[in-house]
C-alpha cells in the first residue's frame, strides 16, 4: 500500500493543546483575499448567516472546480506533474459551484439520497458468486438505442440496465463500475453488496450530470 499527502479541512487539538476547539487548516492570508473578493466574512464553522462562508464551502467550491471537464482539459498537462491550481472564486458563481460541489461530494460518499434511486436491477436468484473475470465479453449490450447493458457476474446472474456510460466511466486511471467487480472475483456478494454496486452505477451517472452543470457555471 502507498500513501499520499493528506490535507484535512480541520486540525484537532491533542491533550497538550490550550484549546479544545478545532481550527480550520487554511492559510489565513489566502482566506482574507477570498473573503475580500467575495465580499463575505469567513466563519470557522458553518452558520446560517448569508454574509459568511465556512471551510466546508471552500471545500465544495474546490471539489466543483476540480470536476470541471473544461478545467481538466485546459490544465491536463500541469495536472500530470503538480498539484492543481484552483482559481480564486468569482462572487457571481461561488455559491452555485459550492452547491454543485457539495451535492457531488455527497454522491461520491454515497450519502446522497439520489444514489438510492436505482436505475439498475439484479433480477435473477442464484448463489451471487462472481466467477466471471469481468472483461469486455462480460458486458452485453441489451439496448443499443438507450446505451444500456447487462453485466454478467457468473453464468446465471447479472446486473441489468447498466448504462454504457457508467460502465466505461473513468475516475483517475480506473473504471469503478468494472474494477469494483474485478476486485471481488470468487467472492459471494451479500445483499448490501448488491445494493452498493447499484449505488456506484447511479453515482457514476450523476457524476457525469453534475460535471456538465459545473462546467456551465465555472469561470476561469
Amino acid at each position: 500500500f502507498g500513501s499520499g499527502p493528506l490535507f484535512p479541512l480541520y486540525l484537532y487539538p491533542d491533550e497538550s493543546s490550550l484549546t479544545q476547539e478545532r481550527t480550520p487548516n487554511l492559510d489565513i492570508t489566502i482566506i482574507e483575499k477570498i473573503a475580500k473578493g467575495l465580499d463575505l466574512t469567513f466563519s470557522p464553522e458553518k452558520s446560517n448567516e448569508s454574509d459568511t462562508f465556512a471551510p466546508i464551502d471552500l471545500l465544495d467550491y474546490i471539489y466543483a472546480v476540480l470536476h470541471s471537464p473544461s478545467y481538466r482539459d485546459k490544465y491536463k498537462e500541469f495536472l500530470k506533474i503538480d498539484f492543481p491550481r484552483v482559481p480564486y472564486p468569482d462572487k457571481k458563481t461561488f455559491w452555485q459551484l459550492v452547491e454543485l460541489g457539495g451535492k457531488l461530494r455527497q454522491v461520491h460518499l454515497l450519502e446522497s439520497p439520489e444514489v438510492e434511486e436505482y436505475i439498475t436491477s439484479y433480477p435473477v436468484d442464484g448463489d451471487n458468486t462472481i466467477t466471471r473475470k469481468i472483461v469486455k465479453k462480460d458486458f452485453e449490450i441489451i439496448d443499443e438505442k438507450n446505451g444500456l447493458g447487462r453485466v454478467w457476474i457468473n453464468d446465471v446472474q447479472y446486473f441489468d440496465n447498466v448504462p454504457v456510460k457508467a460502465w466505461e466511466f473513468y475516475i483517475g486511471g480506473y473504471q469503478p463500475a468494472q474494477k469494483w467487480l474485478k476486485d471481488r472475483k470468487k467472492r459471494t456478494l451479500g445483499f448490501e453488496d448488491i445494493l452498493h454496486y447499484q449505488k456506484i452505477v447511479k453515482a457514476l451517472m450523476l457524476t457525469e450530470q453534475y460535471m456538465k452543470k459545473i462546467d456551465n457555471g465555472i469561470v476561469m
